[in-house]
């Protein structure tokens, strides 16, 4: 969309970051923190007039509207989020939010009002940092059940999300009141890919075709504690020695399946009791498993305590579910839409699947959902260091406009 400007867009995004920014070139803002709820008292006052109203629901989330010339009709929305992880960048969800309010400022200077209105959405705790789980605006808003069970959740210095909720509530008096999960005809949510894909294909914009899906699992290895000079090594039940063998032949399971879309991780690994002259009784460790289809997600499933049952030695192990989420495969007509903005551009594309969660994961639960991808330089993303080129953050939010439109005069 010609009446996009880059120099506004990066203004935007520049001042954006000055909230929680840091000398290092980063950015500390978390969910619903004073200094986000600044931040989103500035983005308050980016658009005004007849043609916006600002809401707020019952979760936090901030949406703007710019209204469309039949309001029986449903919006379109896009948007995304503006808290980090404790030490950020400047673009990871922002650039969505940041993103989707250029294309409200390119529709005023064209003098075009839509058919449907079209939302800016900044969605309440995507990066579950300070509140768990993440995510929680964008979850609430697909399914309002889900939010009383937020309420009682603490952050790290016992402040309950209920009452860093309400702050938020207050701090936006000019925000009206609305129904959490309003009825949305589609939804299409612009953000930095956060890994190396795009850069290294020489690709300026992304169609993302499907959200991985993921499961997470406990181990828990038990063995028996005894002292480490004394006890002779064929009779130890030693459980760190178990757990490390576990997790190489998982390892190796893994890699041998050839298969570049598997992810398998081990992020936590827990010893008791701890003691460098005794052997160990219990250790837990975490498995992340992600993948695109679910059928290999049950492979690897299978997989998992198939290795764990081989090698347990003379210890015995416990498995634990923690969470299970299908790979999130978005709707056919949106991405057809958005691939033809993205033709529109001339820029190099390409379509990948996401590695990582957002918000327009859930979104797909409850309306049509796409995504649209600007490389991220070096893969790096929840780094000071993260950055995109200028001309690629530009590109990407050309496109998202175009689509957005195409959207909203259907």
């Amino acid at each position: 969309m010609a009446h996009v400007q880059g120099e506004r867009l990066i203004q935007m995004q520049r001042r954006l970051a000055d909230f929680g920014g840091r000398s290092d070139g980063g950015v500390s803002r978390e969910a619903l923190s004073t200094t986000e709820l600044a931040a989103r008292q500035w983005l308050c006052g980016l658009c005004t007039g007849a043609l916006y109203q600002w809401y707020i629901d019952d979760a936090a989330n901030l949406i703007v509207r710019r209204h469309g010339t039949d309001p029986d009709l449903a919006p379109v929305m896009t948007g995304s989020h503006i808290d980090t992880q404790p030490i950020g960048g400047w673009l990871d969800g922002a650039y969505g939010v940041i993103a989707g309010l250029e294309v409200l400022h390119a529709l005023d200077d064209a003098g075009i009002q839509t058919r449907r209105a079209i939302e800016v959405a900044i969605w309440t705790n995507e990066e579950g940092s300070r509140f768990s789980p993440g995510a929680m605006g964008s979850s609430a808003f697909s399914d309002p059940t889900r939010l009383q069970s937020f309420l009682a959740v603490q952050d790290a210095q016992g402040q309950r999300f209920e009452s860093a909720r309400n702050a938020a509530l207050q701090a936006t008096p000019t925000a009206q009141r609305i129904k959490l999960g309003h009825p949305v005809h589609a939804y299409i949510e612009a953000h930095i890919e956060q890994g190396p894909v795009m850069e290294c294909g020489g690709y300026s914009l992304g169609i993302v075709t499907v959200i991985q899906g993921v499961r997470w699992y406990e181990v828990t290895v038990h063995g028996n504690s005894a002292h480490a000079g004394t006890t002779p090594l064929a009779t130890r039940e030693d459980a760190l020695l178990t757990a490390a063998t576990m997790v190489s032949h998982l390892g190796a399971a893994a890699a041998a399946r050839h298969d570049d879309a598997l992810r398998w991780t081990v992020g936590r690994f827990e010893v008791a009791p701890g003691s460098i002259n005794t052997i160990a009784d219990r250790v837990t460790f975490s498995v992340d498993v992600r993948h695109p289809q679910e059928s290999e997600l049950s492979a690897m499933h299978a997989l998992l305590h198939r290795v764990l049952e081989q090698n347990q030695g003379a210890c015995t192990y416990e498995v634990r579910a923690l969470m299970q989420r299908a790979p999130t495969a978005f709707d056919a007509q949106v991405l057809a839409i958005l691939e033809s903005a993205v033709l529109a551009t001339q820029a190099p594309h390409c379509h990948l699947g996401s590695g990582a969660f957002h918000d327009a994961m859930y979104l797909a639960d409850c309306c049509p959902t796409a995504m649209l991808f600007v490389p991220s330089k070096k893969g790096i993303s929840h780094n000071a260091a993260e950055d995109t080129l200028i001309s690629d953050l530009v590109e990407g939010a050309r496109a998202l406009a175009a689509a957005l439109v195409a959207l909203a005069d259907a």
